[in-house]
């Protein structure tokens, strides 16, 4: 099986260049091309460092657990849930077909198949695809919105809970197909339209949930922009009586137009399923290298650390950093996303501060990389108590968000630890 699809940018649809697909059996390879008008064009950028802006075919090695296309093009890809529902819904699909006596016209999924399974409108990023009929992948439909309006939580909440026992039926996979997002995460989760009409992701607790994740991850990212960082907006909905978290995409601007995003491990050139320890310290060096304002994402980079580190955010893998492009292949940190405290985990970070420093979340650790960042020595305290200052207020603005007491003390063992008193110490002792 062969496909070519053409690769196209933003709401205006320029084409950057085509992908070439070919699979046979369980083999699958693809190739991508810059366009010619594209790579003559002023305000040209190359789509990642890995793929340069040269003419020709440019291949990609698969590693056994990444994908077949280059990595700005995987960054698009339906997540771990996404995948679920499509594969849940390939195999409604392949059963009704059985019963029909089709089989043979329901062949098994490839990574193309997955690719394109991602609706148009939803994409995260300003990438888009267009198939050999000229036809931009899930497009919406006339009178159909492929992103329902947050009003739909209670009928998405209900579909994403079948899947997750297994009691889907055809008609909740219908509703959640194509509404995924490509930020990453297993967890349930669906794109929809706010209220003022802004794409959002809406997370749902999951049925094997022993705390209030939603909750705890809403309290997360509000106490970071307490903290000075930049991080996208969220709150949480009731949907009959269920903690909905709403996360505005930070990958559209405010009248809705598409930015161009890429996750950090992208940037760095680190492929899915790299075994390898990778560190902030190179994400620093990314940032020296492709940077639209260095200076200030570094000291936002070590801004983000010492959060993670006092609320034990330890699942901020490189596909939980991102970049959104600014100019001429020059790149800002994206908002931060996915920041969520972690009672129970090791104290361990899953990207590195540093190689010399090893994963343990320390704030030992984050000061050893103060000038690596550029950051003098009182610059770095005063970001460190300002973090420390934030996170102190985690049960009152828990409160307000309202999590019970109960619920608040779950996530107590991620906020009260010996962390927090060596960031806060010199503050106290001035009080």
């Amino acid at each position: 099986m062969k496909r070519t699809i053409q690769v196209c940018l933003g709401d205006e649809a320029r084409v950057v260049g085509t992908l070439h697909f070919e699979s046979s059996g369980t083999r699958e390879r693809a190739a991508f091309a810059y366009n010619a008008a594209w790579l003559a064009a002023p305000d040209r950028f190359a789509l990642e460092p890995g793929l340069p802006l040269v003419a020709g075919a440019q291949f990609h090695r698969k590693l056994p657990e990444g994908s077949v296309f280059p990595a700005a093009l995987a960054d698009t890809e339906p997540d771990g849930w996404s995948r679920r529902v499509i594969l849940r819904d390939h195999a409604k699909r392949r059963q009704s077909a059985r019963r029909a006596g089709k089989e043979a016209g329901t062949p098994q999924l490839n990574a193309m198949d997955f690719l394109l399974a991602v609706d148009d409108g939803s994409r995260v990023g300003a990438l888009r695809f267009r198939d050999e009929e000229a036809v931009f992948r899930r497009a919406a439909e006339p009178d159909r919105r492929t992103a329902p309006p947050w009003l739909e939580l209670r009928h998405l909440l209900a579909a994403t809970r079948a899947v997750e026992l297994e009691t889907e039926t055809a008609a909740d996979l219908a509703y959640l197909r194509g509404r995924g997002t490509s930020l990453g995460g297993l967890r349930p989760k669906c794109t929809v339209v706010d209220t003022d009409g802004a794409l959002a992701i809406g997370k749902f607790p999951s049925v094997h949930d022993e705390r209030a994740v939603t909750k705890g991850e809403v309290l997360a990212m509000q106490l970071a922009q307490k903290a000075g960082i930049n991080a996208a907006a969220a709150r949480l909905v009731d949907s009959d009586g269920v903690p909905v978290a709403l996360v505005r995409r930070f990958d559209r601007t405010k009248e809705g137009k598409r930015l161009m995003y890429v996750s950090a491990a992208t940037l760095l050139g680190i492929e899915r399923g790299d075994a390898q320890e990778h560190f902030y310290t190179e994400i620093a060096d990314a940032l020296r290298m492709h940077g639209a304002d260095v200076q200030t994402d570094l000291e936002e980079l070590w801004r983000r650390m010492a959060f993670s580190i006092l609320i034990t955010n330890v699942d901020d893998h490189l596909h939980n950093h991102g970049f959104l492009h600014a100019e001429r292949g020059l790149w800002r940190l994206a908002p931060a996303f996915d920041l969520n405290p972690f009672p129970d985990r090791a104290r361990e970070l899953k990207t590195w501060v540093s190689q010399e420093a090893g994963p343990e979340a320390t704030i030992e650790a984050l000061r050893s990389v103060t000038a690596y960042f550029r950051i003098a020595p009182k610059r770095a305290r005063e970001i460190l108590q300002e973090v420390e200052r934030a996170v102190s207020g985690w049960r009152k603005l828990g409160r307000s968000l309202g999590l019970t007491d109960r619920e608040l003390d779950a996530f107590a063992n991620a906020f009260e630890h010996s962390e927090r008193e060596a960031a806060g110490a010199k503050r106290r002792t001035k009080r």
